[in-house]
């Protein structure tokens, strides 16, 4: 059973829903261990004062705010629970907004909440509420050691909290911006058939990580001492583009004739 890591309430209005928090998305990767290369055994990681002349340990470590240079004070975990911010035990919503309204760079995480046994009534309210208007609540909310911008959103049966970028966060793009191209005529209508042609439904279960099975391999191969070949980059080559269009929505008429379920008797469907 996980274990919340959060608990407060969310706040729209005059209503209050007591909820816990939990953290919804994992990064799975292969763990690899830093080796000492003289002897392959694991250090132990030290640190070193100049001041002092000495090394020490991270338990011996504080968190410190450089207001001036040089000068320090130091915070600890009570300093940090002392912040007077509402949202510290509060899920804050100051608004709705339509679904489609904020553009995919400004999120960054996403956790689950779920409603304590007070406040299954209203969580469900807001879920079924939100689900019928389009729309995602906006909210601020403070954990790990800073107010995060988030909006909540139905998933499933129950809500999801996605954290978001503030906008000083999103870096400009003017200087990688790309040249003006104009996008019309019939090379424009072939791109436009050949999107339309590879539509499909998007399927969490369909998509796996290849570069991690691939690298288990490598590593398993590296444990029997069994000789690894690296493969050949592709060769990228840019052609004619209205023949690299008519083929690609040839080849994807075919791929969607060959996913067409069939009837019985052997017909396809119309």
């Amino acid at each position: 059973m996980p274990r919340a890591f959060w608990n407060g309430a969310i706040s729209f209005g005059m209503v209050v829903i007591p909820v816990k928090m939990y953290v919804a998305t994992q990064i799975r990767t292969i763990s690899f261990r830093l080796l000492h290369k003289k002897c392959l055994t694991r250090p132990k990681q030290v640190y070193y004062c100049e001041h002092d002349n000495e090394y020490f340990g991270s338990e011996e470590m504080l968190r410190g705010y450089e207001y001036t240079k040089g000068q320090y004070v130091v915070m600890d975990e009570n300093d940090f629970k002392k912040v007077p911010v509402k949202t510290a035990h509060l899920i804050d919503i100051v608004g709705f907004v339509n679904t489609g309204d904020i553009d995919p760079i400004y999120f960054h995480g996403c956790h689950y909440l779920m409603p304590e046994e007070l406040g299954k009534k209203p969580f469900f309210l807001l879920k079924k509420a939100l689900e019928k208007t389009q729309r995602v609540g906006i909210a601020k909310v403070s954990f790990s050691k800073r107010e995060h911008l988030c909006c909540l959103r139905p998933f499933e049966d129950t809500l999801a909290l996605h954290t978001m970028h503030y906008l000083n966060e999103v870096l400009p793009r003017e200087e990688i911006a790309p040249p003006k191209e104009e996008a019309a005529g019939k090379e424009f209508e072939m791109a436009t058939d050949l999107v339309n042609a590879r539509a499909i439904k998007f399927k969490a279960e369909e998509y796996h990580d290849e570069y991690r099975a691939a690298l288990e391999k490598v590593v398993e191969a590296k444990v029997k001492g069994e000789e690894i070949k690296v493969p050949k980059a592709p060769k990228i080559q840019v052609g004619d583009l209205m023949s690299a269009l008519k083929a690609s929505i040839e080849a994807a008429k075919k791929e969607s004739e060959s996913r067409e379920p069939a009837l019985v008797g052997g017909g396809k469907r119309k």
